[in-house]
């Protein structure tokens, strides 16, 4: 097993991977036919030329070049750094595909990092699958696996499968893409949601509803303008830092569609407690909320793509809070209320006015296709 914590360590033996085909002896570069095609989607030729010339220059994986049907990646490598596996997959259908402070890309590879990182895991392999539509730029598609690229890079994870699929002119939106990721995880080092406990603290990593906000501008239905960037980010190493810090991490989760109001609901009802927000310490850029006052949204409702949400024993948040802010995507963590015994289990959020008002689950999707 290699002493190594990077994971393409073990990929420089016995090979790993995907895609169906033979390496060809004369080809004409994808990139050079312009736009995809339905050929790109036959299987032959034009399938290999584009897998090649965009998927296997970009990410450098000895395990794609193998050109295997799957990846065989060493236990070894796993074993040393724990005793349970954490697998995961996410789909992403983003509009539009480019957007402030990210692009579909990068939203799939540090989609999938952080459904792994919040478990306690290490990420360490992806795979990627596209589905593309006919008409699709080429240059496009390569500008997205690049992208994806420096985010693998960021999150030190390794593509080491993939699949293509085209589909018709009309019948998709340029390209969806699927990541799916496995990572190493140590028993019981965050227990989950059902482990919460009054007393217990409730943390935030950052700012609520940058990424829904700058979607919606992006798309420009709306005559508004602001200058909002997406948190979209690996949280990898502030979920590490936080488990170092914090033994005792109660649970962890990366705060996306339906936002914090959403993490905190689905908490409170596993585990049969209640969770009091204070209004005044909820981080909301001053942007975010006057865009949300205007359009009637509540930023907690509102999606994030780099937020950590976390609920620690009480005597450890000072210690796990210094632990975030020590690291940039943590730097402005916050302690945001606690957790309380109460039947039924609710998300209360004690105002400005010393008022009270319960916090509903998101109802309806009041921004679709947010990543």
């Amino acid at each position: 097993m290699a002493s190594s914590n990077h994971p393409s360590d073990s990929l420089a033996t016995p090979p790993s991977n995907v895609l169906e085909f033979q390496q060809p002896q004369h080809r004409t570069r994808s990139s050079d036919e312009g736009y995809i095609t339905l050929a790109h989607g036959s299987g032959g030729r034009a399938t290999h030329n584009l897998i090649t010339d965009i998927f296997l220059e970009t990410f450098h994986s000895d395990a794609l070049n193998a050109l295997d049907d799957s990846a065989r990646l060493d236990l070894a490598l796993f074993m040393a750094r724990g005793d349970r596996l954490a697998f995961t997959t996410d789909s992403f259908v983003v509009d539009p595909l480019f957007f402030p402070g990210g692009d579909i890309g990068s939203l799939a590879i540090n989609g999938t990092v952080n459904d792994l990182a919040v478990t306690g895991a290490q990420p360490l392999y992806l795979s990627c699958g596209f589905i593309i539509e006919e008409g699709t730029p080429i240059a496009l598609l390569r500008r997205i696996a690049q992208s994806m690229k420096l985010a693998a890079d960021t999150a030190r994870v390794k593509v080491v499968a993939g699949d293509t699929k085209v589909v018709p002119r009309g019948k998709g939106d340029q390209i969806y893409i699927n990541t799916a990721g496995v990572g190493v995880a140590r028993s019981n080092q965050v227990p989950g949601p059902r482990y919460l406990q009054p007393g217990d603290a409730i943390l935030l990593s950052g700012p609520m509803g940058d990424h829904g906000t700058a979607i919606l501008l992006a798309r420009g239905d709306l005559a508004l303008e602001a200058d909002i960037t997406s948190d979209c980010q690996p949280l990898h190493d502030l979920a590490a830092a936080l488990c170092e810090a914090c033994p005792t991490v109660r649970a962890m989760r990366d705060a996306t569609r339906g936002g914090v109001a959403a993490v905190l609901n689905e908490f409170a009802q596993t585990s049969r407690v209640s969770m009091v927000l204070e209004e005044a310490a909820l981080p909301v850029r001053p942007p975010v909320a006057a865009a949300c006052e205007v359009l009637g949204l509540d930023p907690l409702h509102m999606a994030n793509e780099g937020l950590l949400v976390a609920v620690v024993p009480g005597e450890f948040a000072a210690r796990a809070l210094m632990a975030m802010q020590m690291l940039p995507e943590g730097r402005e963590a916050c302690l945001v209320g606690h957790v309380t015994k109460a039947d039924p289990p609710v998300v209360i959020l004690q105002t400005r006015f010393g008022s009270e008002r319960i916090i509903e689950w998101p109802m309806g999707d009041p921004l679709p296709r947010i990543c």
